[in-house]
This record gives C-alpha cells, sequence and structure tokens, in this order.
C-alpha cells in the first residue's frame, strides 16, 4: 500500500541533471510555499513512461498555475534520464533515486519488475502519483501494479485546484 493520504511526506533529497550540472533536490524546500506532485514511473526510455512525461510536460505550466511543482521519478541514474528528457524533449524536472531509497519509503516498489523476463530488477518504482500539499502532507496517494495504467490526471488537477 503506498503511503496513506493524511500522512507527513518523508522528506527526501535526490539529483537531478541540469544544464550546470548535477543538482540536488529537497522535498522540504516547498513546503510553505506551493504544493508538490510526485509522479514516481518505472524508467526512462520505454513507451508508457515516455508518454507520461511528455504529456505532463506539454501540460507543466498548467500545474505551476495551479501552485504546484512537479517532479518525476525514478531509478535511473541521472544523466540517463538528462539524454531521455533531451531525446523526447521532457521538461518535467527528473529525480534519480537510483538506490530506491524514497520508492521503498512511499511503499511504491517492485518486488520484482517484469518477473516474467527474469530480469531480477527489484526495486523498481510503481507507477504512482502523490500530491504533498505545502504542509507537507499527502493529500493525494496513487499507485498502479500495472505499469501500463496512467495516473488519473484529472483527479489530481480537480485535488491540486482544492489546494490551491
Amino acid at each position: 500500500m503506498p503511503l496513506a493520504v493524511g500522512t507527513k511526506a518523508p522528506d527526501f533529497i535526490l539529483s537531478t541533471k541540469v544544464p550546470a550540472g548535477p543538482k540536488q533536490i529537497r522535498l522540504s524546500d516547498n513546503f510553505g510555499h506551493k504544493n508538490t506532485l510526485l509522479l514516481f514511473f518505472p524508467m526512462a526510455f520505454t513507451g508508457t513512461c515516455t508518454t507520461e512525461m511528455c504529456e505532463v510536460s506539454a501540460g507543466l505550466n498548467g500545474y505551476i498555475g495551479l501552485n504546484a511543482a512537479v517532479y518525476g521519478i525514478s531509478g535511473d541514474n541521472p544523466f540517463a534520464q538528462e539524454a531521455w528528457a533531451q531525446k523526447e524533449k521532457i521538461t518535467v524536472p527528473l529525480l534519480s533515486d537510483y538506490e530506491h531509497k524514497v520508492a521503498k519509503t512511499y511503499d511504491v516498489m517492485y518486488d520484482s519488475f517484469l518477473p516474467q523476463m527474469n530480469l531480477g530488477m527489484g526495486g523498481v518504482p510503481k507507477r504512482s502519483a502523490f500530491i504533498i500539499d505545502k504542509n507537507g502532507v499527502v493529500q493525494y496517494a496513487e499507485s498502479n501494479d500495472d505499469a501500463r495504467q496512467l495516473p488519473n490526471f484529472d483527479n489530481i488537477k480537480a485535488k491540486l485546484a482544492e489546494l490551491k
């Protein structure tokens, strides 16, 4: 079960790659200022993940207008994320949970991702969405075992509009 609504969101620091180089992002830096939408996704350079991050990038101004910072989180390293973002024109900041600690803390990781392919990839994040309000409390939580199922973005936008 993912972290429950009403739970204090566990803080974290994750790396991202910006043109100037690697940068650390701390979730709690948004507290007191804006809401945060965390979008966990299994891995870069895959079909559904590309669709999701490209669609969110295309609508990023809408989320900013709802006073929300948006982050995509995967276990990919920041350099792979940067290459993928450049290739696909993804503008959502991508955070590297390379050691899968945040996915584990938010309880949205697979014990074994794609077990039918025998890849031995435990810890990969499930496609999940969390809205964390300005006070650092989880206001929306959705996690899908089916990696092909996108989050319900209509529900996410409605919740962000309530919190604005």
